[in-house]
């Protein structure tokens, strides 16, 4: 066994923030607005069991690897699968994933920074009361007018992309640490009040059946494939995130628990989010099935009618920035943290150097929604294709090979020993499920999302 490494980066000071960081990591817009609505119609209840059971056996066991990966490696993604590849007799090659998980983050970091770009223009024009009384057709008309601008839309994606710079410019304890310490809470703190307001709506029982109630009729090949899908895409996996985390994780902390946690947390905040928006989509008769519509079209309209709305409506958009801002920090470090490794950057110039590149390519995902709205490549717009190339091929493809390579390329020993398990069952059935049963389902969701595999 190598002597233990320690990341030149720093350490997270315990395990808490660790959970916190990682847990923040993974729940971003798609926990709040996504999980509630595919739930709701993809069989409620049936779905929710289907989707933990997926958690479980695909989503946990590859956070747990690529934590794994992480803290024995303690670099950035690329030299981490570079230098464990070496030590364990196998071709440098590898660093490549670490590459692909990098760049898909960056990438998704181009386009993530625009979208939470109109949430922090939806919290100011909230809090401003632009939303009081508002129609259907004013909401619509609202959010046309703002993605419809190029300028606007380049301001809140400046001033967001600034705000993530700044965090990740100041390190792992004074940046990274001190900003999900005081965000994560605030953010439950923000979900649990909306759902006590959310159960006197009058609808919460209808929100409870909607969610929980079991329709097992409702349970196809493809919600089965789209509950594998949201258990790996919600966790942030395949994109260095996770992997770049756990290298600073101290060697006293558990894996398994502290992955245990993690995924507990998540999972809560996708379910707390369902129960406090349903019930207002219930009690103003919007549609639930909307989309990413739900938050700017049609949510807007109930704010703009209940008593409080202003209130209501502001909290729930601080709520929602604060999971993006904690999902945009984790999607930065990895390529900063490659920066200071390889090119002898200071911290502040290599996160500069790299937000405003992400920036950068964030300005074509703007210009695709208006300007460029008839630029297609591959049949897709910027914004499109950055989403397509990376959720459903590039996080694929690079969880598939951290499954590979931490239970066909490292030895037993190499990983038992950083998990600090015996070679007993819990270790067996963990390297089972990376082995077998996880690159299987990574696979099968790789088909259907680029629509080679699916149907009834």
């Amino acid at each position: 066994m190598p002597a233990r490494r320690t990341s030149i980066h720093g350490e997270w000071s315990s395990k808490l923030a660790f959970i916190l960081a990682a847990t923040g990591s993974a729940v971003g817009l798609g926990n709040i607005w996504r999980f509630p609505y595919v739930a709701g119609e993809s069989g409620g209840g049936a779905f929710v069991l289907v989707y933990l059971a997926c958690v479980l056996t695909i989503g946990l066991p590859v956070m747990i690897a690529e934590i794994l990966i992480g803290r024995r490696g303690r670099q950035s993604p690329i030299n981490t699968m570079r230098t464990l590849a070496v030590e364990e007799g196998h071709s440098p090659a590898w660093q490549h994933v670490g590459l692909l998980g990098m760049a898909a983050g960056f990438i998704i970091l181009s386009f993530y920074s625009v979208i939470a770009g109109w949430t922090l223009a939806y919290m100011v024009r909230t809090a401003a009361g632009v939303l009081q009384g508002v129609t259907a057709e004013g909401a619509r008309s609202i959010f046309a007018d703002l993605v419809g601008d190029p300028e606007k839309l380049l301001a809140w994606h400046t001033i967001f992309m600034v705000m993530t710079i700044i965090v990740v410019s100041r390190g792992v304890q004074s940046g990274l640490e001190q900003a999900t310490k005081f965000l994560m809470p605030a953010l439950f703190v923000l979900l649990v009040a909306m759902v006590g307001y959310a159960m006197n709506t009058g609808q919460f029982q209808h929100a409870l059946r909607y969610l929980f109630m079991p329709d097992f009729g409702k349970i196809t090949t493809d919600v089965v494939l789209n509950a594998m899908g949201q258990a790996f895409f919600s966790l942030s996996l395949g994109m260095g995130a996770i992997m770049i985390y756990g290298s600073y994780l101290s060697h006293n902390a558990s894996i398994v628990r502290t992955a245990v946690v993690i995924v507990s947390m998540d999972t809560l905040v996708a379910l707390l989010a369902g129960l406090a928006i349903f019930p207002l989509v219930f009690q103003y008769q919007l549609e639930p099935t909307a989309g990413a519509g739900l938050i700017f079209q049609t949510l807007p309209i109930a704010f703009g009618q209940m008593p409080g709305g202003i209130w209501v409506g502001t909290a729930f958009f601080v709520l929602l920035l604060f999971a993006a801002w904690t999902s945009a920090i984790s999607l930065l470090e990895p390529a900063v943290t490659w920066l200071v490794e390889n090119h002898g950057m200071n911290r502040v110039k290599a996160t500069a150097y790299t937000g405003i590149a992400a920036w950068g390519l964030g300005i074509l995902s703007i210009l695709s929604l208006n300007a460029w709205s008839d630029v297609k490549v591959f049949g897709k717009g910027f914004l499109d294709l950055f989403d397509y190339l990376s959720s459903n091929v590039m996080l694929p493809i690079g969880g598939f090979l951290i499954c590979t390579f931490a239970a066909w390329l490292m030895s037993r020993e190499s990983t038992r020993s950083e998990l600090g398990l015996p070679d007993g069952f819990g270790y067996r059935l963990w390297r089972f499920l990376v082995q077998f049963v996880s690159p299987v389902a990574i696979v099968l969701v790789f088909l259907n999302k680029i629509g080679l595999f699916g149907g009834s």
